[in-house]
């Protein structure tokens, strides 16, 4: 996070606007990834913030490395959320509006391993047992992917 702690010396806890990007993660079993992070002691979905001169799908592509060792071989652009709902402060103060790019996926390369330092633990979750210990943006975000899933689904049986 090399970016963000640039800027956090420059303008302290101040809101800013920064970029991310995350995945919804499947298995076979139609579960979710969801990985319990440090800073907010609560699960979320795998991503995170841009470094300078990426793109989203870069992005990521390196968080799921860096912070589960696996390597994302295949996935599909879903949504970009973004606005006061996407507001967050982080326990140290820090505050964020967040422009979060989502990507679905079930096509990754590794065993799932937690790098401990910003991820303490990865489950996959059947949707009806998702904890209800999320960050808001994850709750959000999968809100809206569930909405999106149903309806997709009654248009199919019709």
């Amino acid at each position: 996070m090399g970016y963000v702690q640039d800027i956090r010396k420059l303008v302290g806890s101040t809101p800013i606007i920064l970029n991310s990007a995350g995945v919804i993660l499947t298995d076979r079993d139609n579960r979710i990834l969801l990985v319990n992070r440090n800073d907010t002691n609560n699960w979320g979905l795998p991503g995170g913030y841009m470094e300078l001169g990426e793109t989203f799908e870069e992005t990521v592509v390196r968080e799921l490395k860096e912070e589960l060792a696996i390597t994302l071989t295949g996935f599909h652009y879903f949504k970009t959320f973004s606005g006061k709902e996407f507001y967050h402060q982080y326990p140290n103060g820090d505050e964020v509006y967040s422009i979060i790019t989502i990507y679905t996926s079930h096509n990754y390369n590794g065993n799932i391993t937690p790098d401990n330092n910003e991820v303490r633990d990865a489950k996959f979750f059947p949707v009806e047992s998702i904890p209800e210990s999320l960050t808001h943006n994850t709750k959000a975000i999968l809100q809206f992917f569930q909405n999106e899933t149903d309806y997709i689904t009654s248009e199919m049986n019709k």
